[in-house]
């Protein structure tokens, strides 16, 4: 005998599950509610191990999450020839006397051979010449110390993490783009006249060398400032960033090519408007900073170059020394104040 279809019905219902009938209106079938059953917690998920931040739905980076990025940063950039860019921190030498410039990239190293810094493109000598050569670019690259150096990844080890790159290849590259290349109009990206912006990457007491997308340039005291300097390492420094007029380019090769520029012409102020801020016959104050030949030059506090043939002090003036000086008259033409020190007010011992 086939069970019937009130057999197949549990016999009471629990009490927290049966629902309430609702009454129809007259006429109509009594409609009843089906009841849900009760929502199942999910079970619980494993247990993060992110830092936990103060802010809401913010993540800090482990240290070696940050290094897994950086690393796969340069791997892409070995693969694709990117260009990067690193601050160079040290200058070592191998076991076999090579020198090595040693970058420094979101703290990873990266070793360059200093024949690859492009420092020299001529033929390299031999025997002794070129043991003068070394000791050369050895010098120069440590004046580099600090500088913002552009490089090309050229092998990595990924078990130790190693990295050898070149800054020529990346300075060659640049060089083709910025001043070979041209444009639809036929005209390159860098021509004479056009103002940059360019890195110290060298700074010496009468000089500074610089790099403009990919060339070295080498600008002196005069053309640094209208205002006359004392030291050119008081007012640059290794791995800042100036701007530059570029007033000559030879393009008639790529690794020899040459620039030359100014940083004066940029400044918008010039000796002749300076000058006007002296009147004969006043005294101003102001610091030397250069003796030459029995002629004292000074660079007076409002920005006025001056000349002094004479000194009423019985010290004799020397650089660095903070002077009085008295116009006796006014070379417009020149931009200079012409007079005498009456007093030194104090010497730089």
């Amino acid at each position: 005998m086939e069970p019937s279809a009130d057999d197949a019905l549990p016999e009471e219902l629990p009490s927290s599950e049966t629902q309430p009938v609702e009454t129809s209106n007259a006429g109509e079938a009594p409609a009843e509610r089906t009841a849900h059953p009760r929502a199942r917690r999910a079970p619980p998920t494993q247990r993060s191990d992110y830092v936990l931040t103060i802010d809401a739905r913010d993540r800090v980076q482990t240290e070696e999450e940050r290094e897994e990025i950086i690393w796969h940063e340069i791997r892409n950039a070995y693969r694709t020839r990117r260009i990067l860019t690193g601050i160079l921190g040290g200058v070592e030498q191998t076991k076999s006397g090579r020198t090595l410039a040693i970058v420094d990239y979101k703290g990873f190293r990266v070793a360059i051979p200093i024949l690859e810094m492009l420092l020299y493109t001529g033929e390299m000598p031999s025997n002794r010449e070129y043991l003068e050569l070394m000791g050369r670019l050895n010098r120069m690259l440590s004046t580099m110390l600090g500088a913002e150096i552009d490089f090309m990844v050229k092998g990595i080890d990924s078990n130790t993490r190693s990295i050898v790159a070149s800054r020529k290849d990346a300075m060659l590259r640049k060089r083709q783009s910025f001043y070979m290349d041209t444009d639809a109009l036929g005209e390159h990206l860098i021509y004479e006249g056009r103002v940059v912006q360019a890195r110290v990457i060298a700074v010496a007491e009468k000089i500074i060398r610089v790099e403009a997308f990919g060339v070295e340039c080498a600008i002196v005291a005069r053309d640094l400032s209208w205002e006359w300097l004392g030291d050119a390492r008081d007012h640059f420094s290794v791995g800042s960033r100036i701007l530059i007029r570029i007033q000559s380019i030879d393009r008639s090769s790529l690794e020899g090519m040459t620039i030359t520029a100014d940083v004066r012409s940029v400044s918008s102020t010039t000796n002749l408007d300076n000058v006007k801020k002296c009147q004969p016959q006043c005294r101003y104050a102001g610091r030397v900073t250069d003796v030459r030949g029995g002629v004292v030059y000074i660079r007076l506090n409002n920005g006025v170059n001056a000349i002094a043939h004479a000194c009423y002090d019985l010290r004799t003036p020397g650089k660095k020394d903070d002077v009085s000086f008295a116009v006796t008259r006014l070379d417009e033409e020149k931009g200079i104040a012409i007079g005498i020190i009456t007093r030194i007010i104090k010497q730089n011992l």
